[in-house]
């Protein structure tokens, strides 16, 4: 007796009804899309869903629709596991249990098939929306090292770093965080290097997270902070997939977000904010030389305006007789006295670069350069302002944006209004009465629990190594103590002479 083959049909089914009890959840935007197709042979309903738009059409047609159409199966047990593995040429798929796991996996992009009589679906993966091609930075441009970034695909983003890191301990952990985005974040170590209560603690925070949508890694970044009231960032953004490597063989783990083309890195030391990918291009003098010049860089961003105000209102004795006597001649007949004219500035300046950043890049360039001389002429020529301030606002400036961080440059810019104001009320004491709360602050900070101020102490001079300067690559041996990573050596000299 010759063997009747059972033929698939598309959709026309039984099945469509607890579909059509789901579809007012779906978007009403996205449309579904299913073919059909009779025999005269015995058919058995089946039913495929796919978003137009979200699918890729081309393996829609080649690998799952054609294959349907073309071939067939001898029996009808089992079907889901029989075109699982006989007839669809989609490598990366999924049974599901469940109408919820069905319909979330539909609004990420793949493709579901039900077959009427049958307790699971197949899950087909089918994502094929439009990424952005892959790109220099932005926000961290380089001289000299790797001109690539991540870009809004987080397996983009994933291949890039394992790409770079070959390493058979690289370890991803998913975690799908919204309870309608759905979005997935990755949690990124290297097993046996990153201390184990570190990957712990990010993942226990991580599923602690419960919102509607999770957004981009600046969301997540304030989900798992330590002091939400504190003004330093506990976590460093990066949009650099060798500055995520190099942390990663560190033993800190890295974040990436499904849609954010920025990693996070954490945990983090405050002397973090001051590091360079390019210091490790450079060699070790240059590049001990830009990092002393980024740390007195910082000193004058926080401390110039309010030394400005603390001399010239309550220490003019300190500065010598001539710039006394100059200062006092640019100042004369100025009508407000020296903490107005220093704030004046100072939010002036703040604002020039906020319109610099939100218009168009070529218009911004332009606002903030003639913007800034502009209005710097105008307020002396005014006589609102003498031209020794007007030279303390732009070097203040300018010092701010040698920090590679930008979230720590920002909370530098605003820690100044707050010397500055201290030191209008009681002079340099006022400056030394905040500093010392700032450090108390630091002391007392964490990052993911590890110390924020664990690169300066105890073991100092170990991190100084990597930190104040960048010493010559064979003295670079071991990895971060205040991480206590399981493995603290990084480089075996061998037979090299140091």
């Amino acid at each position: 007796m010759k063997e009747r083959k059972v033929q698939l049909l598309l959709p026309k089914s039984q099945i469509e009804l607890s579909i059509a009890q789901e579809k007012e959840h779906e978007p009403s935007s996205h449309e579904q899309v299913h073919q059909e197709r009779a025999d005269d042979e015995v058919s058995v309903p089946c039913i495929l869903f796919y978003l137009s738009g979200m699918a890729n059409s081309d393996i829609i047609n080649e690998n799952i629709l054609r294959m349907l159409q073309s071939k067939s199966i001898r029996t009808k047990e089992n079907l889901i596991e029989q075109v699982h593995k006989e007839i669809i040429s989609v490598t990366d798929t999924n049974k599901l249990a469940t109408l919820e796991e069905a319909v979330n996996a539909l609004l990420s992009g793949d493709a579901i098939l039900m077959v009427d009589g049958e307790m699971t679906a197949l899950e087909m993966a089918t994502a094929g929306t439009e990424k952005r091609a892959l790109d220099e930075p932005q926000s961290e441009s380089m001289i000299r090292g790797p001109r690539i970034s991540f870009i809004e695909s987080l397996d983009i983003n994933l291949t890039l770093i394992r790409g770079e890191l070959r390493d058979p301990n690289l370890r991803f952990v998913v975690h799908e965080i919204g309870r309608r985005s759905k979005q997935k974040v990755v949690v990124c170590y290297v097993e046996g290097l990153t201390n184990p209560d570190i990957v712990n603690e990010v993942n226990r925070r991580l599923k602690t997270i419960d919102i509607d949508i999770a957004g981009d890694s600046g969301r997540i970044e304030q989900w798992i902070e330590d002091s939400f009231l504190s003004p330093f960032p506990q976590v460093v953004d990066t949009e650099r997939p060798d500055r995520v490597i190099y942390n990663l063989m560190k033993g800190k783990i890295a974040i990436l977000v499904d849609g954010c083309p920025f990693a996070l890195m954490a945990p983090i030391s405050v002397g973090d904010a001051f590091l360079a990918m390019e210091d490790h291009s450079q060699r070790w003098l240059i590049g001990s030389s830009m990092r002393i010049l980024r740390f007195v860089a910082m000193f004058i961003a926080l401390f110039l305006p309010g030394l400005y105000v603390a001399l010239t209102s309550y220490h003019p004795g300190m500065i010598p007789t001539q710039l006394t006597l100059s200062l006092a001649a640019t100042r004369e007949g100025g009508p407000f006295p020296a903490i107005v004219e220093v704030l004046l500035m100072a939010v002036t300046f703040e604002i020039l670069q906020e319109a610099g950043i939100r218009l168009p890049k070529i218009i911004g360039q332009t606002i903030g350069i003639v913007g800034g001389i502009v209005i710097g002429d105008v307020a002396v020529s005014a006589g609102i302002v003498g031209p020794a301030l007007v030279i303390v606002t732009s070097l203040t400036a300018m010092s701010s944006y040698t920090i590679p961080n930008y979230s720590f440059s920002v909370s530098l810019r605003i820690l100044r209004f707050l010397f500055v104001i201290a030191a209008s009320i009681l002079g340099l004491y006022g400056i030394i009465l905040v500093f010392i709360m700032i450090c108390i602050h630091i002391v007392n900070l964490k990052s993911i629990g590890v110390p924020y101020s664990g690169a300066f102490a105890p073991n100092f001079l170990d991190h100084m190594k990597d930190l104040i300067i960048r010493a010559p690559v064979t003295a670079l041996r071991k990895r971060p103590a205040y991480l206590e990573p399981l493995n603290q050596h990084k480089v075996n000299l061998g037979g090299r002479k140091q």
